[in-house]
């Protein structure tokens, strides 16, 4: 059985004379939310005379408009971010298992290749947001356990444009069982390379980023490998 070792080694191999191509995609693959991070926002409030006396002034000052302004921007990116991102996501998976699989056929236009399934894209990442928020609220491992659980429905989807949102997700639970806890370890295995990724004030997540979604993307080609040799095992002892 491979481990987090092999997929980054094939992650390596793969990415040997790609690396320009796929520092850029997978720059882009973050700004259009192609990548399956998830962000949250706070905010507080005050109140007293403070809200109306020096804190009201420089809200109301040329400076606290620009804040605002700036805020407003990121608040709408955002949800363009959200609403396009689940078929960015699609093509950026496209991109990185025709890398693992060593097709030669691994381009930046990859990005873009999945808006014609703009509907079922959106429709996945709405809810796989929704079903994990909803763990999350239960307590915080089950949130985490919820990632992990459908973290491979987008590759799922990817490669079988015929299903639908929910079908993906449910195969991914499926193809996940028994195997959450190595994508733990893999995505795990990383943790390092971020913290240095970090030091270089997030440079070296250029790198880092295409060289972790080349190795989950190699996982997905193993664990389906396994499942599909499981069942044929299966199969052939029952006849």
């Amino acid at each position: 059985m491979l481990v987090a070792s092999d997929f980054r080694q094939q992650a390596r191999e793969a990415l040997k004379g790609n690396w320009g191509v796929a520092v850029l995609t997978g720059f882009v693959a973050v700004l259009l939310g192609g990548t399956s991070g998830m962000g949250s926002g706070s905010g507080n409030s005050s109140g007293g005379e403070n809200s109306n006396g020096v804190l009201g002034d420089l809200w109301n000052s040329e400076f606290g408009i620009l804040v605002a302004k700036i805020l407003g921007i990121v608040a709408i990116w955002s949800l363009l971010v959200f609403i396009i991102g689940g078929a960015v996501q699609l093509g950026y998976i496209r991109f990185n298992l025709n890398l693992i699989d060593r097709t030669g056929g691994a381009q930046f236009s990859d990005l873009f290749s999945e808006f014609g399934r703009f509907g079922t894209a959106f429709c996945l990442r709405l809810l796989t947001t929704i079903f994990t928020v909803l763990w999350t609220l239960l307590f915080i491992i089950p949130g985490i356990i919820a990632v992990f659980r459908y973290a491979m429905a987008p590759y799922i989807l990817q490669e079988h444009p015929e299903i639908g949102a929910s079908e993906a997700i449910r195969r991914s639970k499926e193809l996940m069982n028994g195997n959450k806890w190595r994508l733990f370890s893999l995505e795990f295995s990383f943790i390092g390379w971020a913290i240095l990724s970090a030091l270089t004030f997030g440079i070296g997540f250029l790198w880092l980023i295409p060289y972790k979604e080349a190795a989950t993307a190699a996982f997905y080609r193993e664990i389906v490998r396994e499942q599909e040799g499981y069942t044929q095992s299966y199969q052939y002892n029952e006849i």
